[in-house]
């Protein structure tokens, strides 16, 4: 199950969601990455160790030779390296997808809320999560998924769904490189029940009667992330059956209701480094060849070819020295994601919430950030304009949030302005939601019973027991040891939001 988006996570979990979720950085590699490091840190400790595996790791003795000397005696494996860097970031929401969509597409999991379809087809999350789920993902508590990889290289497939009357949803619809390009949703094309062909490069033609057209989508393949707001438990099976009748056709097919639907699980493998220190790239150049980038692309692409990096090329071809490199590259490349994520500079800090940049979503050519503060926190990020979190780790005197005893007071009028919906949630340190007697893991506007002030102001009482049965119904329950955090989610959010002229109040200590 994905993380949301913005929610920063530690790079315990991270790590975690590139070597397990993608299974494209294998154990070998994260190895010599984490050598590295060490040895940027610890030099004389790291140096007596790697001589001493260097016969039965000789890879890893490579890799950090020139960080520990300061001496380049190959001028080609540097260069290759370097650019080799810039590649893995160029290419990570490649190499990262390619795990996502063979884990859902071709193998059976182990639970009930790994998405697992076969291509064209749905799959749709039938719980929402609680504090029995203990994945680490962040979740919401708001929203029931709808999952489908899609291959659009033949024809356009046809995404429907019923009449949705007042409730939220959305189709968010990324591009292979996790970039949002289009959304069929409330918000972009209304609520009523309608037929919406998505339609990959290049291809020209009628659509039938009635099919409305969405953006081309900039990749042969792309994801579907759809979200369906659920209002409690006994709302459930309402909104079982609305997924039941969202439907993803082939164009050929469309119209032909006895015809069956294709269920083809053929998707390419990624190649585990584990196995083949070379995997990570040697997926990259398929997928490369398989989702060709944008013709503007053309001048980075002919650097990276230099090293054997490119659609359909081949890295083996490549000199010993440039192959070593291009391993370290991809080992240290994970890590160096994971720090620019967890840095928070891609945030503007209000109160001491993040609150994430306004090109969330479609960094397009800004490829680093594309790459950790889209593709490595999970799937996809929503469009600000769809959807707004903030984070906050630390209280209103710069404290980690802790053990003790919080509030979060919105004044009168200034709850978070939105025109569909908004949550809070708290995360323990193990980002996991809270278990407490209520069984309550969120409070928003649609929380049943919330007691406002005389002065019309909100208080939320964020402490692990209860306040007492006058306060309880503002009450959400938070760690009774450790560090937590609390994320707040806006939907449809207003424009002061986006901009971060709306400001979230701090969250107080108390005790």
């Amino acid at each position: 199950m994905p993380s949301e988006a913005t929610i920063n996570s530690t790079g315990e979990r991270l790590r975690h969601q590139v070597t397990g979720v993608a299974s494209t950085i294998g154990r070998a590699a994260v190895a010599t990455g984490r050598a590295t490091a060490d040895a940027v840190r610890h030099p004389k400790a790291t140096a007596g160790h790697a001589r001493r595996t260097s016969h039965a790791l000789p890879l890893m003795w490579q890799s950090v030779k020139p960080v520990l000397t300061g001496h380049v005696t190959d001028w080609r494996r540097e260069y290759a390296y370097t650019l080799g860097e810039q590649a893995f970031v160029y290419g990570f929401p490649y190499i990262y997808n390619a795990g996502l969509r063979h884990r859902w597409v071709a193998r059976q999991p182990d639970d009930e809320m790994t998405p697992y379809a076969p291509v064209n087809h749905f799959w749709h999350a039938r719980k929402l999560f609680d504090a029995s789920d203990r994945q680490g993902l962040s979740p919401n508590n708001d929203t029931l998924y709808s999952f489908a990889w899609v291959d659009l290289s033949e024809e356009p497939v046809v995404l429907s769904h019923p009449d949705m009357g007042d409730r939220y949803f959305t189709f968010e619809l990324v591009g292979i490189t996790s970039d949002n390009y289009d959304y069929v949703g409330g918000r972009a094309t209304g609520p009523h029940a309608g037929d919406f062909a998505l339609i990959g490069p290049g291809w020209t033609g009628d659509l039938p009667d009635g099919v409305r057209r969405t953006a081309t989508a900039p990749s042969p393949w792309i994801v579907i992330v759809g979200r369906t707001l659920v209002t409690g438990e006994q709302d459930l099976p309402n909104v079982h059956a609305l997924q039941d009748r969202y439907r993803l056709v082939p164009l050929h097919l469309f119209g032909k209701d006895a015809a069956p639907l294709p269920a083809r699980r053929d998707v390419l493998k990624p190649i585990d480094a584990a196995e083949d220190p070379l995997g990570p790239w040697k997926t990259l150049n398929a997928m490369l060849a398989e989702n060709p980038p944008p013709p503007h692309h053309e001048v980075l692409l002919r650097q990276f070819a230099e090293i054997g990096i490119g659609p359909g090329l081949d890295v083996e071809a490549q000199p010993e020295s440039v192959r070593q490199s291009l391993v370290r590259a991809a080992a240290t490349g994970v890590p160096m994601l994971e720090q620019q994520l967890l840095s928070g500079e891609w945030a503007r800090v209000v109160n001491g919430w993040r609150y994430p940049p306004p090109q969330l979503g479609r960094f397009g050519d800004d490829f680093l950030r594309r790459a950790a503060e889209q593709s490595l926190v999970g799937i996809a990020v929503n469009d600000p304009e769809e959807s707004c979190y903030l984070a906050a780790f630390h209280d209103a005197d710069g404290a980690k949030l802790s053990t003790g005893r919080y509030e979060l007071r919105f004044e009168a009028g200034s709850l978070p302005p939105v025109d569909a919906f908004w949550s809070l949630t708290v995360y323990g340190e193990d980002r996991n939601l809270v278990p407490n007697p209520l069984g309550r893991y969120s409070i928003g506007d649609r929380t049943p019973g919330l007691v406002t002030g005389a002065d019309g102001s909100l208080t939320i009482h964020l402490r692990p027991e209860s306040p007492g049965a006058a306060e309880e119904s503002n009450w959400l329950a938070t760690p009774d040891h450790g560090t937590w955090y609390a994320a707040l989610r806006m939907y449809l959010p207003h424009p002061a939001v986006v901009d971060a002229l709306w400001e979230c109040p701090p969250i107080k200590r108390l005790t």
